[in-house]
């Protein structure tokens, strides 16, 4: 992260530098030169870079800051609450269906007025699926119990995160912050930025740590954290809260001017634009609302008296500032980044109504347009619309059209999308060259596959035009793997690279039907689908369509979905729903920007486990999912790889059996991803082959809980040394430097450990 570009003489009074970066890099800036103690964080776009450059800072030892990876974004909050009633200074960073999942746990942090710091990097929450920035994720935050502290550009975002753990921390707050910045529009576009040239100024500013409120590393003032509250302490302590929140407008208002003092720069709770005379005007948040200042001046060249007003802070919501703002205007169009369903205008909306109705205005005309969705641009003709809107209120003395949408568009029936490939037929899906028997006397499943070449007009499930990247080894271990299923499918897909590449609306390469629901939802997902499926059939609902018997429930999951996902995948083994988890393990959260998964392994370098002269690579060992599995006794788990095709077609076939007739299946194929992986395209199946002689991924079953090794790299005198495998990966060749010698030998140690765990289950069925 190349941070400094020169130092230039600021109108405050303290040395500063001008740097010319991102929102997300700002935040992880200010971060550092604050030195907080612990981040826990999970990826997800578009704030997954401020752990990104954290990571790569901490490799280069510019800070001290723990940074923990979670298993999800509920976790990663987990983590957060615990170091905070643990009395340090703690940060975050999420966006969109992230911090939904987060959710459950905001109001726990500020209802025991923990403090900590949160960049909220606005997304659009799914679904569908969608990964741009609007205000969505914002809106549920209102109700958390966190002050909002607003940033329209790259130089907020730092400056608000540097006042945020001032505020959060001030006596008369005490409570967790957010810093909310567009994703995107903020968080990636780069601009001049002003930053503190010395760390020591930016502790001068926000001082120490105050030490007077308990926590639960005080072993002589041991103290209850949340405790159970009945009334009327409940409600004493929520008015408690309510007070600070409060108080954090005003403790915001004088902080802030000690920040102008410092800098020169000034973040009053609203930032009015020529609102000293204005008639009509115009809200909007963020972004959007330094592009709405020059729209004002072009309507005051024309002797228009416009004015705009943005806020830099939204809870507690400035309803005294905005109704003075707003005294002697006319008409105002309030633009909503977020709908709030069935409220007739977005939350903006409803409290800026509630302001003027509060303070007495009931002249002032309101309009309200929800704009800007999905990512969707702002621009000054767009302005120039909703001032369109409030003038032509004012022409006509009343409002036509209160509430709308602005910027759709109405749906064309000439262009509704056609079916361009048929539905595959079922005689061509069930070949009959696969066939799966059952000795009732030894319980054994006895598998025959033909040669693969044979099963190649069997029709692909995935159709090509997909967006996968060069080399993906995603889709043809997928397809590779179906090739073994006889009939029909139904597939769910997690939220991941398999998933983005190939529904791209109005377009979608799956042949079949295909659900997706997120990383922590799947598989209660599909184990919903399987009852309903077996439900309506038993109640002869599903006779009109003439099901196959044979139908095959499929759960694809891969990018760190196993983290995440890995609770509700133990539920559905649990409760042995007939259906197939099949996970692509890529070593990484690839469709964020290859973070470290669960599933990384040790010393492999992502893009959250950096290589430095402070770090070497993932700092723990991957996760042995297959075996999780495997301890819920479900009939059937396997591994596989397309570098070994006969192998994996016979585990499918057994899979489809045992999904069909018995319960879960739980399968991982290793598969490569060249553009994260830093390999060449080409190699991948030979890469893929070398990750199984080396034993690093062992091609082994579990059937009733009986393990067989399918293939032995020792027997067939294939085996190959770990750094034989690693050296040909560009994330991974540092580890065959003398300078990483430790961490090698700690990796092939632990593939070694568990190899020989492996033989030895193989070798006794009671293990």
């Amino acid at each position: 992260m190349a941070i400094e570009i020169n130092k230039e003489v600021s109108q405050g009074t303290v040395e500063q530098r001008m740097v010319y970066e991102s929102g997300n890099e700002m935040a992880a800036y200010a971060a550092h030169q604050i030195n907080y103690h612990i981040m826990g964080y999970f990826p997800i776009s578009p704030s997954t870079e401020v752990a990104q450059f954290l990571d790569l800072m901490k490799a280069n030892g510019q800070h001290d800051i723990k940074l923990i990876p979670a298993d999800g974004e509920h976790g990663s909050a987990g983590i957060c609450y615990g170091a905070s009633t643990a009395g340090g200074r703690v940060f975050n960073a999420t966006s969109a269906n992230g911090y939904l999942y987060m959710l459950e746990q905001m109001p726990v942090q500020s209802g025991t007025r923990f403090p900590m710091v949160l960049n909220l990097v606005c997304r659009s929450v799914s679904g569908p699926l969608n990964i741009h920035g609007d205000h969505s994720d914002l809106y549920y935050a209102l109700n958390t119990g966190w002050p909002i502290l607003m940033c329209r550009d790259p130089q907020a975002v730092y400056d608000m995160n540097i006042i945020a753990i001032k505020l959060a921390e001030d006596p008369e707050v005490r409570l967790p912050v957010i810093v909310a910045s567009d994703g995107y529009f903020t968080s990636h576009q780069k601009r001049r930025v002003q930053t503190f040239a010395h760390k020591s100024d930016v502790h001068a500013f926000i001082g120490e740590q105050p030490k007077q409120f308990p926590h639960v590393l005080d072993r002589n003032n041991p103290i209850t954290v949340g405790p159970y509250m009945n009334e009327p302490d409940y409600i004493n302590n929520c008015y408690q809260q309510s007070v600070a929140m409060y108080n954090a407008g005003e403790v915001f208002d004088r902080i802030r001017q000690e920040y102008q003092v410092l800098t020169g720069r000034d973040y009053p709770i609203l930032d009015l634009y020529r609102m000293e005379d204005a008639e009509v005007a115009v809200f909007l948040m963020n972004s959007a609302s330094e592009i709405i200042k020059d729209v004002v001046d072009q309507l005051r060249a024309k002797g228009i008296k416009a004015g705009s007003i943005a806020p830099n802070m939204i809870r507690p919501f400035p309803q005294k500032q905005i109704a003075e703002a707003l005294k002697n205007v006319k008409a105002v169009t309030i633009g909503d980044r977020a709908d709030s369903y069935g409220a007739y205008g977005g939350n903006m909306t409803m409290e800026i109504k509630a302001a003027l109705f509060t303070e007495g205005n009931r002249d002032t005309m309101v309009i309200s347009r929800i704009y800007g969705l999905g990512g969707k641009d702002f621009y000054a003709e767009d302005g120039h619309h909703l001032f369109e809107l409030a003038i032509e209120a004012v022409q006509k003395g009343r409002v036509d059209v209160p509430f709308d949408y602005y910027g759709h568009t109405p749906g064309d029936p000439d262009k509704k999308p056609q079916r361009v490939i048929e539905p595959m037929k079922h005689e061509d899906l069930k070949t009959g060259l696969i066939t799966v028997d059952k000795d009732e006397t030894t319980g054994q499943l006895k598998v025959k596959v033909p040669p693969i070449r044979q099963l190649t007009k069997k029709p692909k499930r995935l159709a090509p035009g997909h967006g996968a990247c060069p080399g993906c080894g995603i889709f043809s271990g997928l397809e590779l793997f179906f090739k073994g299923i006889e009939g029909d499918i139904v597939a769910l897909f997690h939220t991941g690279c398999a998933m983005v590449v190939t529904t791209g609306y109005p377009y979608s390469s799956h042949k079949a039907t295909y659900i997706h629901n997120l990383f922590q939802s799947g598989a209660a997902t599909l184990s919903g689908v399987v009852e309903m499926f077996w439900e309506r059939k038993r109640r002869g609902e599903l006779e009109h369509l003439n099901l196959p018997d044979d139908f095959t429930f499929v759960m694809i999951t891969g990018d760190g979905g196993m983290d995440i996902g890995m609770g509700p995948a133990i539920g559905a083994a649990l409760r042995n729903h007939k259906m197939i988890i099949l996970e692509y393990d890529n070593e990484g959260y690839m469709n964020t920007g290859a973070q470290l998964s669960y599933s990384t392994p040790l010393g492999h370098r992502t893009s959250t486990s950096n290589v430095g002269k402070h770090q070497g690579g993932k700092l723990f060992h991957h996760k042995d999912t297959p075996q999780i599995m495997a301890a819920t006794n479900i009939p059937y788990v396997f591994t596989g790889s397309e570098a070994n095709p006969q192998d994996l077609l016979k585990k499918a076939a057994k899979a489809q059996y045992y999904a069909q007739n018995e319960g879960l299946v739980y399968g991982k194929i290793l598969i490569t991803c060249p553009l994260n992986w830093l390999s060449e395209e080409q190699i991948g199946q030979s890469l893929i082959d070398q990750a199984v002689n080396s034993c690093f991924f062992p091609l082994y079953e579990v059937e009733n809980g009986v393990t067989t090794i399918t293939f032995n790299p020792e027997e067939k005198n294939k085996r190959i040394p770990v750094g034989d495998w690693l050296k040909n990966m560009g994330k991974t060749k540092h580890l065959t430097k003398p300078e990483y010698a430790e961490a090698l030998q700690s990796f092939e140690n632990e593939v070694e450990r568990r190899w020989s765990r492996l033989k030895a289950k193989h070798e006794n069925p009671y293990l």
